[in-house]
C-alpha cells in the first residue's frame, strides 16, 4: 500500500483513538511476549513470581486465608503467556505463539506441582468437604464462564488502552488462574481426582475465555499483523482463521461440562431444599431439631437431635418420597439428647 492509497497497517490500527489513549503494537508485544534481548531476564522473573505465587496460594488455601489467596493472584504472572498466545494469534506470529503456549503449559504444570508438594507437607487431606477455598473452585459452572468472559474483555482493553491499564491488578484477582491449579495439585495429592479435574476445568475455562474475548476485542480495535511480520515467510505465520476456529471450539468444549455441572448443581440444590424443608417439619413434629444438611456425591446426609424416643424414620422416608425425591439417597444420623438442670451442690 503506497502513501497515496491510505494509512499503513500500523497507522490504521491506531487511528480509532487518540495516540495518548492507545498502546501501539510494539508496546503490547513488549508487555506480553517473551522475545527480544531481555527474554532471559523476563523468563527468570516469570518463573520466580510463579513459584512464589503458587506457594502463597497453596499456603493460603490450606489455611483458608482469603487475603493470602488474593495476594497470590496479584503476584502470579500466568496472565502474560495467555495474553501472549492471544496476541500472537492476532498478529500471526507463529514463533511467539508456540513460545507462549509452551510457557503457559509449563507454568500450569509447575503450579499443580507446587500444590501437590504442599499437600504432601500437610497432615490432613485438603478437599472440598473440609476446606471452603477448595470447595469454591472444584465445581465450576456457567456463571464462572460468564465471569471469565467479562474479565477477559477487561484484560484485553487494559492491554490495548493506556488509560485503563491500571485495572490489571483487578483483572489478576478476578481471573483466578494460579489458585485453581494449586487446588488441582492439593486435591490430586489427597486422592480426590474428580475435584482435581474440576479445578483444572476452571483454569481451562479462564484460559479459553481470555483467548476468545481477546481475539474479539483485538478485532474490534482493528489490531492487525505488524509491518515487521509482513516479510516473514508464510511458514512462520499463523493462519488466523484456523486459530480463531480452534479457540472457538475450545470455548464450546469447555461450555459443555460447565453446562452439565450447572444443571447438576441446580438439581442438587432443588433436591436439598425439598429434603431440608421436609426434614425440618418432621423433626419439629417429633420435638427434635434438624442440625445440618450436607450434600455429597448423590447422597444427602441429615443430622437431627432431640430427646428419646427417636422419631420414626419410615415416616420421613414417606414424606421425602412424596416430594419426588428418592429416599434411598438420604442418610439420617439420630443423636439423642438429654437436658439436665444443674442443682446447687449439697452443703456437707
Amino acid at each position: 500500500m503506497t502513501a497515496s492509497e491510505g494509512p499503513t497497517t500500523m497507522d490504521a490500527a491506531t487511528t480509532d483513538l487518540p495516540p495518548t489513549n492507545r498502546n501501539g503494537i510494539e508496546h503490547m508485544r513488549n508487555a506480553v511476549l517473551f522475545d527480544g534481548a531481555e527474554r532471559g531476564q523476563r523468563l527468570s522473573r516469570f518463573w520466580i513470581l510463579l513459584i512464589l505465587a503458587s506457594t502463597i496460594a497453596a499456603a493460603g488455601i490450606v489455611a483458608e486465608s482469603t487475603a493470602a489467596v488474593i495476594g497470590a493472584m496479584i503476584v502470579a504472572p500466568m496472565m502474560l503467556p495467555i495474553q501472549g498466545t492471544m496476541l500472537s494469534t492476532v498478529l500471526g506470529d507463529r514463533i511467539n505463539l508456540v513460545r507462549s503456549i509452551a510457557l503457559m503449559a509449563a507454568g500450569a504444570t509447575a503450579a499443580v506441582g507446587v500444590g501437590f508438594i504442599v499437600g504432601l507437607l500437610v497432615a490432613n487431606d485438603v478437599v472440598a468437604a473440609t476446606n471452603d477455598q477448595v470447595a469454591g473452585r472444584v465445581h465450576p459452572g456457567l456463571i464462572d464462564l460468564l465471569a471469565a468472559l467479562a474479565t477477559g474483555v477487561v484484560g484485553s482493553f487494559a492491554l490495548i488502552r493506556r488509560d485503563i491499564s491500571d485495572t490489571l491488578p483487578g483483572v489478576a484477582i478476578a481471573i483466578s488462574l494460579v489458585p485453581p491449579l494449586v487446588v488441582s495439585g492439593l486435591t490430586l495429592e489427597s486422592g480426590a481426582f474428580e475435584e482435581a479435574l474440576g479445578a483444572l476445568l476452571l483454569f481451562i475455562t479462564n484460559v479459553a475465555s481470555i483467548l476468545a474475548t481477546g481475539v474479539v476485542v483485538m478485532a474490534l480495535f482493528k489490531v492487525q499483523q505488524s509491518p515487521a511480520l509482513k516479510s516473514t515467510p508464510a511458514a512462520s505465520l499463523v493462519h488466523k482463521h484456523r486459530a480463531g476456529i480452534a479457540i472457538s471450539t475450545m470455548l464450546v468444549l469447555v461450555a459443555i461440562p460447565l453446562t452439565i455441572s450447572s444443571a447438576n448443581t441446580a438439581t442438587a440444590t432443588v433436591r436439598e431444599n425439598a429434603i431440608r424443608s421436609t426434614a425440618e417439619q418432621w423433626a419439629d413434629d417429633a420435638e427434635w431439631d434438624l442440625v445440618s444438611v450436607d450434600t455429597g456425591l448423590n447422597r444427602v446426609f441429615l443430622r437431627v437431635t432431640g430427646p428419646l424416643p427417636a422419631p420414626d424414620t419410615d415416616e420421613l422416608a414417606t414424606l421425602i418420597a412424596e416430594q419426588g425425591v428418592d429416599p434411598s439417597i438420604v442418610e439420617v444420623e439420630l443423636v439423642p439428647s438429654r437436658f439436665v438442670n444443674l442443682q446447687s451442690p449439697a452443703t456437707p
